[in-house]
């Protein structure tokens, strides 16, 4: 049943790589009185585009996108417009991505598996109390998180396991980052060992897990 609409409508920026997927939160978004998509991003890059456009109340993007993903989009949006309320909704429930997004910026997250009325509730929560975290969530951030990528590896270690979990060689990675192919294989070993891993899959697994590259 469609609410009745607020003299002053909450402005809402959608992003989201899949067509599907965005265009179904717009819909059930329509069905929210005082509520109104503006505008509707495929990756980071044009979210931060339209945020500097538009200047919306509320943006609700997911994380996993192509090029810059919601994590580096909310921190740039945030930097840049701190009173816009930043809510990801995401596959991903691990203390990790939560934690990741918070100190980025967001003030809400909620799963993409949520009941829909919790997206109503959410945009409520972040425009009347400045935060939404979705009963899953809450319960999550309540539980001892596990060291993030680079609680145990360097950055240099953490950059290179990217391009190693992208199925590049050390020939690739050592032209793109500047070093020896030597130096690749060198910062590899290091990596399996901290990380008591014994094969690329394993580490390819690792950096999904951790959010450093898309599943």
């Amino acid at each position: 049943m469609k609410l009745s609409a607020s003299p002053t409508p909450v402005r809402v920026v959608l992003a989201d790589d899949h067509d599907l997927v965005r265009s179904g939160i717009k819909a059930l978004l329509g069905m929210v009185g005082g509520v109104e998509v503006v505008a509707e991003a495929r990756n980071g890059t044009e979210l931060v585009a339209l945020v500097d456009s538009l200047v919306p109340d509320v943006v609700m993007t997911d994380i996993s996108m192509p090029g810059m993903d919601g994590i580096a989009a909310i921190a740039e949006i945030h930097g840049r417009h701190p009173g816009v309320r930043l809510l990801v909704l995401s596959m991903y429930d691990t203390v990790d991505f939560v934690k990741r997004a918070v100190a980025n910026g967001a003030c809400g997250y909620l799963m993409k598996d949520a009941p829909p009325f919790e997206l109503e509730q959410s945009i409520r929560s972040v425009m009347a109390t400045g935060t939404y975290f979705s009963p899953v969530i809450a319960q999550r951030l309540l539980q001892p998180s596990e060291p993030s990528a680079n609680d145990e590896l360097t950055d240099r270690q953490v950059e290179i396991l990217k391009l190693i979990a992208q199925g590049k060689a050390s020939k690739e990675i050592a032209f793109e980052l500047g070093l020896s192919p030597k130096t690749v294989d060198v910062h590899r070993a290091r990596i399996m060992e901290r990380l008591r891993l014994n094969d690329i899959a394993s580490l390819t697994r690792y950096a999904v897990r951790k959010g450093l590259v898309k599943p």
